[in-house]
């Protein structure tokens, strides 16, 4: 997930850095008084390549095995978010040996020389706030052979690092970054000398973000299910640093974690990975099972939608559809226009997906990942579902416009399976016509059935339809129903084109059939992902047809083939490095 697209004006980053400079004035603090367990999960795979000096941030790669992690120039600005939140350091510390922590403390006391005294772009709340947290996990880590001078230096900047958030997390914008500021502050607070007297506001502070943030089904206004992930392990964390320091969680605070359990664990894949829509991906691997243990709340779904996506399960095969209007306003500056876009994935393996963002590569690339056509649903005529604004003149970013208004569903579950039922408004202002979709999943999880439709219903719906018509010269309006699907799996037209099979790296067997009604073809796609340097190529299934009524329907399936067992044993290995 890509942290760089919230909101930052030039007078917030102005008071940033006054603030940054006011810092130098606080003296050190003496030492712990409360540390919390290490939470933070970090990848043994990316500490050893930081060790042989190979720096991946931001899906940029500088190889410098002897430059200081301060000394390489940063290519844009999250690249330099990055390496300031410090979130590397979980990396270090999960190698955990003698060259990890002369790495860790050589670059933590490198960035005290070059920016302790309020320089550079690192001061920024929600940057504080991680980096304290990763100071304050790894603290043992880090003073470990250290002398006074230099454990002296740590404290006085993590004192001058705290009294900045004490001042500035209200600077942060709302949403993950404010939890990143306030847990920050929170963990602080807990745990230095003397500054005791800041924990009690930032706890308030954070009930009030859970209340303002954290609706009702436990969801955000962003609809990111990774960023609900981030948020979540935060709220633990800092639930966890209040309980190890004798200090009661506020019950807003407490509420929001029951809340958001359910609804993680309901767009929770089969294999434990998220689904990958409005500018989140899967998640770290791990994060999801750790965030909902250390959360200790009972095991359940949720009841009909989680933060407006539906869930289809059966078995080891499960179905995630966005089936809510997308988010508006600054919460849609990362949202997709994906409206009735699905994911499968059968046991351990992602089968049909999403492209993803694109942000970690560039301007062009996060255009590209918004769009409908980088999804797995119908697109019509080339358009999305919603369109992107004119960027804001400030902060550069885009958000989404007008979108579907409704988006009714219906979602059953009978002897025989699971049931999906929804349409869209999104191309009823411009064409005249619905997209409705059911997907049905069978008890067995072996066959998903899906039937998309166009529909003008009402009187002005057609007189729109027919205007689009002879603007067309009657030739119709095209359309494409997209199946983007995983860069492991290898696809193979069959039937004389008529089928397509799919086998995954298990050796499952899926194959895709539809009703003859449109043209079957394989075409070219990407995989976007964070933590690589490039987008992954893979292929996509496209049914192309054409609307000349007021009623287009098409049926496809996608089934595991007959010599396809019910439990597979899945002993295929998952690529270690992300460097790619």
């Amino acid at each position: 997930m890509s942290r760089s697209g919230a909101i930052e004006t030039r007078h917030t980053r102005f008071l940033n850095a006054v603030y940054a400079r006011l810092a130098r004035r606080q003296a050190a603090v003496r030492g712990f008084v409360s540390q919390p367990e290490p939470r933070t999960i970090g990848s043994i795979a990316r500490g050893r390549q930081l060790i042989a000096g190979n720096f991946l941030f931001a899906g940029y790669l500088i190889d410098s095995p002897n430059a200081a992690l301060w000394d390489l120039p940063a290519p844009n600005p999250a690249f330099d978010a990055e390496r300031h939140g410090f979130g590397w350091l979980d990396d270090l510390a999960a190698v955990g040996d003698m060259a990890a922590r002369e790495r860790g403390q050589a670059w933590l006391w490198g960035w005290i020389a070059a920016h302790g005294n309020g320089q550079g772009p690192g001061w920024r709340p929600d940057l504080v706030g991680r980096r304290l947290i990763r100071w304050i996990n790894h603290a043992i880590f880090l003073l470990r052979g250290q002398d006074s001078g230099a454990s002296d230096a740590f404290f006085r900047a993590l004192a001058r690092q705290t009294w900045f958030l004490s001042k500035r997390w209200p600077g942060a914008a709302p949403g993950l970054r404010r939890f990143e500021a306030l847990t920050g502050l929170i963990y602080a607070g807990l745990s230095l000398e003397g500054t005791e007297s800041l924990a009690d506001p930032a706890v308030r502070a954070l009930a009030r973000e859970c209340e303002r943030q954290i609706d009702a089904e436990g969801g955000l206004p962003t609809r990111n299910p990774e960023e609900l992930l981030e948020v979540f392990a935060l709220l633990n964390w800092a639930a966890d640093a209040l309980h190890h320091a004798g200090r009661s969680v506020a019950p807003a605070h407490a509420a929001a974690i029951r809340r958001i359990a359910p609804t993680l664990r309901t767009l929770r894949h089969a294999d434990g990975g998220l689904p990958r829509f409005h500018g989140g991906g899967r998640g770290t691997e791990g994060r999801l099972e750790a965030a909902l243990a250390a959360s200790h709340v009972k095991p359940h779904h949720s009841d009909g939608l989680a933060m407006g996506f539906a869930r289809l399960s059966a078995r080891r095969t499960s179905v995630i559809v966005d089936a809510a209007p997308p988010p508006t306003g600054t919460a849609s500056f990362n949202a997709h226009a994906s409206a009735l876009a699905f994911e499968l994935t059968s046991g351990r393996r992602p089968l049909i997906v999403n492209c993803g963002s694109g942000a970690s590569f560039g301007a062009d690339w996060r255009r590209a990942g918004r769009a409908t056509p980088s999804h797995s649903t119908l697109c019509l005529a080339g358009y999305s579902s919603a369109r992107l604004a004119d960027p804001d003149r400030e902060t550069g970013l885009q958000a989404l416009v007008d979108g579907p208004r409704h988006v009714p569903i219906e979602l059953t579950e009978g002897a025989d399976g699971m049931r999906f039922h929804g349409g869209h408004d999104g191309y009823a202002r411009h064409f005249g016509l619905t997209h409705v979709r059911a997907l049905d999943l069978g008890i067995d999880g072996r066959q998903l059935t899906g039937e998309d439709m166009l529909l003008a219903m009402e009187p002005g719906e057609k007189r729109l339809f027919d205007q689009a018509m002879d603007r067309s010269r009657l030739v119709g309006l095209d359309f494409d129903i997209r199946l983007h699907v995983h860069p492991e799996v290898d696809l193979t037209l069959d039937l004389g084109g008529a089928a397509v099979s799919m086998v995954l790296r298990s050796g499952e067997i899926w194959v895709f059939r539809h009703d003859g009604q449109c043209g079957l073809s394989l075409a070219p796609s990407v995989y976007l992902e964070q933590g690589r340097l490039k987008p992954r190529a893979t292929t996509q299934i496209v049914l192309s047809g054409r609307v000349t009524s007021y009623a287009t329907r098409l049926r496809w399936s996608l089934s595991k083939a007959h010599e396809t067992d019910d439990a597979v044993r899945d002993l295929a290995r998952d690529e270690v490095m992300t460097a790619r």
